[in-house]
């Protein structure tokens, strides 16, 4: 059974998401801040959590910094979850290694599609014939996209939204669009699920997994 960590220092938020969870079968565990989090964390290796990034005694970004310093947690999907959804807390918390971000109050449906998705790759990154390396663009840019392009393209692969691959990088949703059809036309593809394909082969490739 799919183990999923809540954090998060608001009762009546953190019991909606345990229930929520428990009605999809998934094992839940709850933590009211960020260091009890973060011992649960480290004692029971969940393959997902969930994490308010606002909490007292140790925030969000100090949970996630400390998980991807142990190598027994460091490649534990994390998502955040976030009241303010402020562009600088958003490229904050990518940048320090969460896999994605949900603004609360969480919709159900967003909810499950975020843990579905990171739950998918983390089973694909697995499979020792399919371990995409994420953590740079530059090898997508054999595919002859420009720099800002292949960012873009990185992002995409992750499955995130031209939003938030706005939000990620700094520029507008209109900008990032129209970096996505420059990336089509130089990959000569229709579909994001097309080029997506194309940046795995790449991103799995033993020269950029190192």
């Amino acid at each position: 059974m799919t183990k999923i960590l809540v954090i998060e220092d608001e009762p009546e938020m953190r019991r909606n998401l345990l229930t929520i969870l428990k009605m999809e079968k998934f094992r839940v565990l709850g933590a009211e801040n960020g260091r009890v989090g973060l011992e649960i964390a480290r004692r029971e290796r969940p393959d997902l959590i969930l994490c308010d990034v606002m909490m007292p005694e140790l925030d969000g970004f100090g949970v996630l910094d400390a998980l991807r310093r142990e190598s027994a947690t460091v490649s534990i999907p994390f998502i955040f979850l976030t009241a303010r959804g402020e562009k600088s807390d958003v490229r904050t918390g990518m940048n320090f290694g969460a896999d994605d971000y949900l603004t609360k109050p969480v919709a159900k449906p967003d909810l499950l599609n975020a843990i579905s998705a990171r739950l998918r790759r983390q089973e694909q990154q697995a499979r020792p014939e399919f371990k995409p390396n994420f953590a740079s663009y530059k090898p997508l840019l054999s595919l002859g996209l420009s720099p800002r392009v292949a960012e873009v393209l990185l992002w995409v692969a992750q499955g995130k939204t031209n939003g938030e691959i706005g939000t990620i990088l700094g520029i507008s949703e209109s900008t990032v669009k129209k970096h996505v059809l420059e990336m089509f036309v130089t990959l000569g593809v229709e579909t994001r699920s097309a080029a997506v394909l194309r940046a795995l082969e790449v991103l799995s490739s033993p020269a950029a997994r190192g």
